[in-house]
């Protein structure tokens, strides 16, 4: 196989498969061993080591869920590319959290214990005890991107039908009951994320194995006709 041949749309989206089921797996993996969010954690190499993997997870989501989206983009229609661009803004912000939580507040604990809990309130849903800027709105923003991407992306592909149904099923449903994990404590919410990180892994081995979907078929009346003479 030379360069180009290997180089080919169809090969690069399935490459991207992989991405998109490490991301997943990791995600759903890390949920019930997740460090607390509270500031002796933040010192400690477990919590550094979350952070390096969520970072790199992050970074396989933006890869993945590109490639699911390339994979049935010609079907999926405008819904699709709106939870797409979604779920892209979800874990792009999210990279920027994960990144100042392994790299920035580590440092700041020393100097700055109480920002460094104020920020963790972001995640641990308690109240900050000092201000910590757009910090706690742009968080919303992630979740509300989150949920609303996960949902309309689910549904687009199932509409699409190139890609596993129940894996879309399970995305769409799962989205659209993680605002219910606020009714359980802080240390089961991680839990909810579980089904989400499974389906998009589980369309990632959509992406990978998967055939090209079939054109769709050409009518008659489209089918264009030599001019008359």
């Amino acid at each position: 196989m030379t360069t180009k041949q290997f180089f080919t749309t169809e090969n690069l989206i399935r490459a991207t498969g992989p991405f998109a089921i490490a991301a997943g797996l990791i995600f759903a993996a890390i949920q019930p061993i997740h460090p607390p969010d509270y500031l002796p954690s933040v010192t400690t190499g477990t919590w550094a080591a979350f952070m390096y993997a969520k970072l790199a997870m992050c970074l396989f989501f933006l890869v993945g869920i590109t490639g699911i989206y390339s994979k049935q983009a010609n079907r999926a229609g405008w819904l699709g590319l709106a939870g797409f661009a979604l779920l892209i803004v979800t874990w792009f912000l999210q990279a920027g959290f994960i990144f100042t939580e392994g790299f920035i507040l580590p440092v700041a604990t020393n100097v700055a214990p109480q920002f460094v809990e104020s920020f963790l309130t972001v995640a641990n849903g308690t109240q900050p005890t000092m201000d910590i800027g757009p910090a706690g709105a742009l968080y919303g923003v992630v979740g509300l991107c989150y949920m609303f991407g996960g949902l309309v992306f689910g549904i687009a592909t199932l509409r699409a039908g190139v890609l596993p149904k129940w894996a879309a099923i399970l995305l769409a449903v799962a989205a659209v009951l993680t605002p219910a994990a606020a009714l359980v404590p802080h240390e089961f919410q991680r839990l909810a994320g579980i089904p989400v990180g499974l389906a998009i892994a589980w369309l990632g081995v959509g992406v990978w194995f998967g055939r090209e979907p079939a054109a769709a078929p050409v009518s008659a009346q489209s089918t264009l006709r030599p001019a008359a003479q």
